[in-house]
């Protein structure tokens, strides 16, 4: 290709001579030139034709694999869609009975719910129900203990009916009962530390004083001889036996004839011998009535029986008489004795019995 522009310049510089036979003899080559260079040029060509092919059927061959990928991709992402759906078939009816099992459940739940709160406000009613019997049941022990010991005369009783109560409360275990079991403890310190009087030795002094009732000397009695005789004067003590006896006999006659005595009570100037024996009948009664009240623990009334017994010996009996005396002095200590008579009371406990049967 180059030799072909080149050519007409080396003819410029030859000679004309020689011009003739260079050409002549040059002649054939140039039909030669063209086929010898486009016989590799043909053959570069059939090179990279053959090239081209082979990275045509390689590309080809990478095609088909690529569309068999593909195809096999697709195919299985296809099996895949239908798995997926298939799982999500199966997802959203296991949704759907998950939703029904727990709306199954709430409503189990709710109906568990509402048992258990029945259940509660029932073990609270058997709760309250229990601690309102078992405050019942102790109100009513104490309260009748409370009626042996008057009957009785002992604390005994009371004391039981107060550990019974105490052991009860301690097993139940409640704490709103806890106010009832200290009152009981300060009742029960307070019960044992009480003095109890001596009923025996009481009903022996009351015997004592209806048996004294009969030999009381009323304050209108007339005086005994021995009681109103006094010695002679010492100024008749000169005068003969005879003389003396004479003046004795007759002083005497005038001493029974007019008495001279100081009474406190009008009333009792006016007694007659025969409301003598009324007024000690009823004395003894009025003391029989104060013994069977004791025995009976009407302490009131044995009170209100010895206090009347009292003022009529006081009023109608002779308070310088040796048996009056001593019926005063077994009176008074009869009295005194019924001031510690009456056992004490249990009014706390029962005052908290009360608080705790009304749920304060």
């Amino acid at each position: 290709m180059t030799s072909e522009p080149t050519t007409p310049e080396t003819d410029s510089v030859l000679p004309p001579a020689a011009v003739a036979p260079t050409v002549a003899a040059a002649a054939p080559p140039p039909a030669l030139v063209p086929g010898a260079l486009l016989r590799p040029v043909l053959w570069g060509l059939a090179i990279i034709a053959i090239v081209a092919l082979v990275a045509c059927g390689l590309l080809w061959q990478k095609v088909l694999g690529m569309q068999e990928q593909l195809a096999r991709q697709s195919a299985e992402s296809g099996s895949q869609a239908v798995e997926a759906r298939t799982l999500a078939r199966q997802a959203l009816d296991q949704a759907r009975d998950t939703v029904t099992h727990q709306a199954v459940m709430e409503a189990k739940l709710g109906e568990v719910a509402m048992q258990r709160s029945q259940l509660e406000e029932l073990m609270q009613s058997l709760s309250r129900s229990r601690d309102e019997n078992l405050v019942v049941d102790i109100e009513s022990a104490l309260r009748l203990a409370q009626q042996q010991a008057q009957l009785t005369g002992s604390a005994e009783p009371l004391l039981a009916a107060l550990k019974s109560a105490e052991q009860r409360i301690t097993r139940a275990s409640q704490p709103r009962l806890a106010p009832l079991l200290r009152a009981i403890g300060r009742d029960s310190d307070r019960i044992r530390a009480a003095s109890i009087a001596d009923t025996p030795g009481l009903l022996i002094k009351l015997d004592e004083l209806v048996r004294l009732a009969d030999d009381l000397p009323v304050a209108n009695a007339v005086a005994t001889v021995a009681a109103v005789s006094a010695a002679p004067p010492t100024r008749l003590a000169d005068l003969p036996a005879w003389w003396r006896r004479v003046v004795d006999v007759l002083g005497q006659e005038v001493r029974n004839l007019v008495r001279v005595s100081r009474i406190e009570h009008p009333e009792a100037m006016l007694l007659s011998p025969e409301q003598s024996f009324f007024l000690r009948e009823n004395l003894k009664l009025k003391l029989l009535n104060a013994r069977l009240g004791l025995l009976a623990r009407q302490l009131d009334a044995v009170r209100a029986d010895l206090s009347a017994s009292a003022n009529a010996l006081q009023i109608y009996f002779d308070p310088a008489s040796r048996k009056t005396q001593l019926a005063a002095n077994l009176l008074q200590q009869v009295q005194s004795q019924m001031k510690s008579a009456e056992l004490p009371r249990v009014d706390e406990t029962l005052a908290a019995l009360t608080t705790a049967a009304a749920g304060r």
